[in-house]
C-alpha cells in the first residue's frame, strides 16, 4: 500500500476494508497504529506474493468489487476519454488497474511504496496478459518529478492508511494533499474511497486547490435504530 490501496477487503466489501484499516474512530480521533506504516504494507504484500505464485490467488479487493465498479461507472457516465491518463495511488495487488485496462483505458499508472506490492501488480497483470499498464515504486508524500500531468487520481484506501501513521500523521496528510495538486492536471478529478473519514472531514482535508464534484452512492448500515454509510465517496476537482 503506499497504503497499498487495491489490496485488502475483498469478499468482505467495506468491512473487509473496515477490519483491514482499522476504520472507526472513537471520540479522540486516530489512534497511530502499525496499518500506517510501510513496514506493515511490505510484510502484507511479501505473504500475497508468495501466496500468488504459490496458488495463483491474486488477493481480496479494497472495499470489494462494488468500489471498483462505482468508480469505473462514474467514467463512463462522464465520458471520460479511454486515453485519458489515470493513476491509481497506492495500487496493492493492481487489481483495479486490470478492471480499467480491461474496461478500455489506454493511459494506466499504478504506483506504490512497496516494492512487494508493485512485484505482485507486475505478476498479476502479466498473467492477465495486459501490456500497456505502467507500474512504479513511489512514495506519493515524495513523488518523483516524472510523476505528473494526470486527468484522473484514484484513492481507494491510501489516505485512510496515512491518517494511521504514528510518525505525524497530520503533516502527512497536508503533503498528500500537495503531492495530489502537483500530480494532477488543473480541472482533473480527484476520485476518493474512504473508510476513516466522513464526507464533512474529506471536503475540509482538500479543501485548498479542489472542490467537491460529486458524491457517489455507498452501501448503508443500519445499527441501533440508526443508519449511516460505513464508507465515504467523493469526486474531487482540481480548482
Amino acid at each position: 500500500m503506499n497504503e497499498g490501496a487495491d489490496d485488502g477487503g475483498g469478499g468482505g466489501g467495506a468491512e473487509g476494508a473496515a477490519r483491514s484499516l482499522g476504520c472507526g474512530r472513537g471520540g479522540d480521533g486516530f489512534v497511530p497504529s502499525a496499518l500506517g506504516t510501510r513496514e506493515h504494507w511490505d510484510a502484507v504484500y511479501k505473504r500475497e506474493l508468495q501466496t500468488f505464485q504459490e496458488y495463483g490467488d491474486t488477493g481480496e479487493i479494497w472495499f470489494g468489487e462494488e468500489s471498483m465498479t462505482r468508480l469505473i461507472r462514474w467514467m463512463q457516465k462522464h465520458k471520460i476519454p479511454l486515453d485519458a491518463s489515470v493513476l491509481d495511488i497506492g495500487t496493492g495487488n493492481g487489481v483495479f488497474l486490470v478492471e480499467l485496462a480491461k474496461f478500455g483505458f489506454s493511459d494506466v499508472t499504478g504506483i506504490d511504496y512497496s516494492p512487494s506490492a508493485i512485484q505482485l501488480s507486475g505478476s498479476i497483470i502479466e498473467k492477465e496478459g495486459l501490456s500497456n499498464i505502467k507500474l512504479k515504486v513511489e512514495d506519493f508524500l515524495n513523488p518523483s518529478t516524472k510523476l505528473f500531468g494526470f486527468h484522473i487520481c484514484i484513492d481507494k484506501g491510501t489516505f485512510d492508511a496515512i491518517s494511521l501513521n504514528p510518525d505525524n500523521a497530520v503533516e502527512k496528510r497536508k503533503q498528500y494533499v500537495k503531492s495530489l495538486s502537483r500530480v494532477l492536471k488543473v480541472k482533473g478529478f480527484f476520485l476518493i474511497t474512504s473508510c476513516n473519514w466522513t464526507k464533512e472531514e474529506l471536503l475540509d482535508e482538500f479543501s485548498e486547490g479542489f472542490e467537491l464534484f460529486e458524491e457517489l452512492p455507498t452501501p448503508k448500515f443500519s445499527f441501533g435504530g440508526r443508519s449511516g454509510n460505513s464508507v465515504a465517496a467523493l469526486v474531487f476537482q482540481k480548482t
